[in-house]
């Protein structure tokens, strides 16, 4: 079985929010995002992380470019990272491309579909929701105190 998740993250891969403003923005998805099933609330799940983890979009990503030189990034090195990361999260998000040998960050590698990292995650999970609109991102960014983007999952 396949579930479709719809993230919400701040824009900065290291910013956390304060517990009440989750609590908020948290809130804020639950009225936004109803589950799939006629009466039953979605399925909502807020991580809090040590350390950027990746949010990606599961079987929607297509291919990574380089941000420097825009060459195809081999979708082994990037799963690579992405698996020796998996339990602990990234210390840097600074990587040497392979492409181009250019010093970068991971955050600013051309993703198709979206990807990000985040401490901070509000997943919902099989919601009638594909994605939300630019008033609705506002408005959780209002919720939070902090500007974010959402990231559509298809795992």
């Amino acid at each position: 079985m396949s579930d479709d998740v719809l993230s919400v993250i701040p824009t900065d891969p290291y910013w956390q929010p304060a517990q009440a403003a989750a609590e908020r923005a948290t809130a804020l998805a639950t009225a936004l995002a109803p589950g799939r099933r006629a009466g039953l609330p979605p399925d909502i799940q807020v991580n809090w992380h040590e350390r950027p983890n990746v949010v990606d979009c599961g079987a929607y990503l297509e291919w990574i470019t380089c941000p420097h030189c825009s060459g195809m990034l081999d979708p082994g090195w990037w799963t690579g990272l992405v698996e020796a990361h998996a339990t602990r999260g990234f210390d840097t998000l600074a990587a040497d491309l392979p492409c181009c040998g250019t010093a970068s960050t991971l955050d600013t590698l051309n993703y198709h579909w979206p990807c990000g990292f985040a401490r901070f995650e509000i997943a919902i999970w099989n919601s009638e929701r594909e994605s939300f609109t630019d008033d609705e991102l506002t408005t959780f960014a209002e919720a939070l105190g902090h500007p974010v983007r959402q990231i559509v999952a298809h795992i």
